[in-house]
């Protein structure tokens, strides 16, 4: 899944990237609010880590530039502010959650699988698509109780088609949401890992189904 993170301490967002990308989370991380406002016009996340302390242009602003364009992207406000004014004007601009710094990293991965979970339409932490199951917690994919073995992004490709079962998804959209804007390869190199991913759900009573023009969809057999 794709993530924003909106945040001007390079040591805080260095350090927060990793861990996150370690837990399958792509992210994009960036240190001043216009430039955040800019990116957030032309593409598109799976969520919003968003600090209100920013230069050029104030987490709140983004926050409400973002919701006048119409977008549901689920955003965390994260900050240093931790007074009931602030947390009360993030709500009200439509933040979907808070935590205040310092935080656990667990809960803000808790938090951030749930509001994805929850902008699919999935209330539980395990996603379900016949034989094939998710624990978005422990981010262990089964078929029929054994556990597949999958690389990182295979896992990520998987974890997007299954989030959207029964919607095509387009090979573009996928390469969105597994690789991150700094990286060079192209939207083909999605392809790859359909291949490979299909080999690990061979007989398996769930198929990934091309649509040819139009994408790919994660079907159960």
């Amino acid at each position: 899944m794709r993530v924003l993170l909106v945040e001007d301490s390079l040591k805080l967002a260095s350090w927060l990237c990793k861990a996150l990308q370690q837990h399958g989370f792509t992210v994009d991380p960036i240190d001043d609010g216009a430039a955040a406002d800019s990116l957030l016009r032309t593409e598109t996340y799976d969520a919003v880590i968003l600090d209100l302390g920013m230069p050029s242009l104030d987490g709140l602003s983004i926050l409400q530039r973002l919701r006048a364009r119409g977008s549901t992207c689920p955003v965390i406000v994260l900050t240093a502010r931790g007074d009931l004014q602030d947390r009360v004007a993030g709500l009200n601009l439509g933040a979907d959650d808070y935590l205040a710094k310092p935080f656990a990293l667990a809960e803000l991965e808790a938090r951030l699988h749930a509001l994805i979970r929850r902008a699919h339409g999935v209330s539980t932490p395990i996603v379900r698509l016949g034989p094939l199951e998710y624990e978005s917690s422990g981010r262990l994919f089964t078929v029929g109780g054994r556990r597949l073995a999958l690389r990182p992004k295979e896992h990520a490709v998987l974890e997007v088609l299954l989030m959207r079962m029964g919607k095509v998804v387009s090979k573009s959209l996928l390469h969105e949401r597994v690789f991150s804007l700094d990286a060079t390869t192209g939207a083909d190199v999605v392809e790859i890992y359909v291949h490979r991913l299909r080999k690990h759900l061979a007989g398996s009573g769930v198929s990934i189904v091309t649509l040819r023009g139009l994408g790919y969809v994660l079907e159960a057999d």
